[in-house]
């Protein structure tokens, strides 16, 4: 058993890294925390400082936490607990492999259970070639090329046309329906926002709000608020509040 553990916080967000920092203040087992703001920080400092655990951001710009497991190595990499926005692929990755994550935005207890699990991992033994042989899996699952798509049928007037993705403006939550907007029009499909964000490209579309899904090239300008919030104003004049839950990766797409 490992009586102290050394961690390192893998995020371009300091918010988001003070976050982390402060729950892990709470963990007894914790005795040295370090803290990398890019995936090529990350790598250098993995190699150095030999962490027990990571917390490793996903959505990173230039070198991702994918990037960093591949520049370190899947069989050289300690436990790792990922972090992620929303990319629901990735997350049923994980799953598949049996890899933990922290959905942001987390909370205390759902990061305190991930820790407790890690704990256990690593007081286990487990590591090498067994957890090396997940991450290999999970990097060969996200490499391969996916299929987004490119048509959603509509309604109208009793007919079911092909409305083209990129015709799209923005997306919103209607109950158990969404609603496309499209320049004046408006379609009303039966969908969810979980089931339509994981279809569409994430390069593309951008889920900006628990209720709004915007396309990228669609907005005109983004206004700064109080408090860090923005407003999205999009070509058409719509108007639309980020999230906080959503600023993170919002924000990084942007460099703002």
């Amino acid at each position: 058993m490992t009586t102290s553990l050394r961690v390192l916080i893998v995020d371009d967000e300091p918010l988001a890294r003070a976050r982390v920092r402060r729950l892990l203040g709470r963990e007894p087992r914790v005795s040295a925390i370090d803290e990398a703001r890019s995936g090529a920080e990350a790598v250098r400092l993995i190699g150095q400082r030999r962490p027990d655990l990571v917390f490793l951001d996903v959505q990173m710009p230039k070198l991702d936490g994918f990037g960093v497991i591949e520049q370190v190595g899947a069989d050289r990499m300690p436990p790792v607990v990922f972090v992620t926005a929303y990319d629901q692929y990735a997350v049923q990755a994980f799953e598949v492999h049996a890899l933990d994550y922290l959905l942001k935005p987390f909370t205390q207890e759902r990061f305190a259970a991930a820790m407790s699990r890690a704990v256990a991992t690593i007081d286990g033994g487990a590591g090498g070639a067994g957890f090396g042989a997940s991450l290999r899996a999970l990097l060969q699952q996200l490499s391969r090329p996916r299929a987004y798509l490119d048509r959603i049928a509509v309604t109208v007037g009793g007919r079911l046309i092909p409305l083209r993705t990129g015709d799209i403006d923005w997306i919103a939550s209607a109950g158990k329906y969404i609603v496309l907007h499209a320049g004046p029009a408006e379609h009303l499909v039966r969908e969810s926002m979980q089931a339509i964000e994981d279809k569409l490209d994430p390069k593309r579309f951008v889920r900006v709000h628990r209720q709004a899904i915007v396309n990228l090239d669609r907005i005109a300008e983004i206004q700064p608020l109080f408090h860090g919030e923005c407003a999205i104003v999009l070509k058409t004049g719509a108007r639309l509040t980020l999230g906080r839950a959503y600023g993170d990766r919002f924000r990084a797409l942007f460099n703002v």
